[in-house]
């Protein structure tokens, strides 16, 4: 499954269209969302649950029912990492939700959090093997370098930075640069941002600049934006709120077959990347010569596991068009560094088929 469009998190339901399922559906539906994020636990409790009554199923029900995706999130902070995980997979599994989503913050900032991550992950892809995982964190990694960046996003399936432009006005400008800030760590993950719909200390974000977000993201080739929150939001900021309603998600055309091919090694994903070539296509490297899906598929997946794991994927130079394309690359992981990739690809119906690959993985 991917995300793409637009999202939007909820706190406390209740804040919310005072708590009425139908009147959230509808307003999502009303707004073109494709998901929407509700919180489900704190620490090692379960969250949005009042009196005793859960407020959760009754608002997923209402916006599976207008095909809109629910996703939970989880405030963490490591102290009880098992039992965090175990929470989550509780909630996620009886709320039946199409994704879980990690909010880790300052506390996970302290020194030993990078076992701690560790050990929640481990345990979180156990009981949830097959969920859409994604960490919802700071949107500079550079200034949070104590975070367990890696330990998270290891076992995840996508990263939403909190691309909160507080107490500034330059929101397309910050999301380019968190972008290129999570492109250069190890491992890379899609990123969906998160952008802010809330005020605090005085400030507040203006429509002209949630625009700029939304844009921005757009011409980023992103798949999808969030927004938090929609209690804040909807009380405080209607104009943001319908800005948010009103802009429309064009879905970004899948781009030249180079810019698919990186996109697909960024994702680490040996299907995605095999998508991308005729069922009879050649894949040439100095080592050995394959052919058809099953061999290439395999070739792949020693790559992500083996030879370059984790590895973020560069472009740095394509020439070429109709049926042939020329291209170099660079690659960072954690098993070594290629500095001179170097590929041609010729193409029949718009899929690979002869692909020659040059490169060297130094340590």
């Amino acid at each position: 499954m991917t995300l793409k469009g637009k999202g939007f998190f909820i706190w406390k339901i209740p804040s919310c269209e005072n708590g009425n399922p139908q009147a959230i559906a509808n307003l999502a539906k009303d707004a073109e969302l494709t998901h929407v994020l509700i919180k489900i636990a704190d620490t090692n409790y379960s969250y949005n649950v009042l009196n005793g009554i859960d407020l959760v199923p009754p608002v997923a029900q209402a916006l599976r029912a207008r095909g809109i995706q629910v996703f939970g999130w989880h405030y963490v902070k490591g102290y009880d990492p098992i039992g965090e995980a175990n929470k989550a997979i509780e909630r996620v599994t009886q709320l039946d939700l199409d994704g879980y989503v990690i909010d880790a913050e300052g506390e996970y900032k302290a020194p030993g959090r990078a076992e701690a991550a560790r050990r929640f992950m481990s345990r979180l892809r156990a009981g949830l093997p097959e969920t859409p995982v994604a960490l919802c964190s700071y949107r500079f990694p550079s200034y949070h370098p104590q975070l367990p960046w890696r330990e998270f996003l290891e076992k995840c399936d996508y990263n939403m930075p909190q691309v909160y432009w507080m107490f500034g006005h330059n929101a397309g400008e910050q999301l380019v640069s968190s972008v290129r800030e999570f492109q250069g760590i190890t491992p890379y993950r899609p990123i969906i941002p998160v952008g802010a719909a809330f005020r605090q200390s005085g400030w507040q974000p203006t429509s002209a600049e949630v625009l700029d977000f939304l844009q921005t993201a757009q011409s980023l080739n992103l798949n999808a934006a969030n927004f938090y929150s929609w209690d804040s939001c909807r009380t405080y900021l209607p104009d943001v709120w319908n800005t948010i309603r009103d802009y429309q998600w064009t879905p970004s055309p899948p781009g030249d077959i180079v810019l698919q091919y990186i996109a697909a090694l960024n994702a680490h994903n040996p299907d995605q990347v095999v998508a991308l070539y005729n069922p009879t296509a050649v894949h040439i490297t100095a080592d050995r010569t394959v052919q058809g899906h099953p061999a290439i598929r395999a070739w792949y997946q020693s790559m992500f596991n083996f030879l370059l794991p984790n590895a973020t994927f560069t472009l740095t130079g394509t020439t070429g068009s109709g049926t042939s394309r020329h291209f170099t690359w660079t690659a960072t992981s954690s098993q070594g560094s290629v500095h001179n990739g170097n590929d041609t690809v010729g193409l029949h119906n718009d899929k690979i088929a002869y692909h020659y690959s040059f490169f060297n993985v130094t340590t």
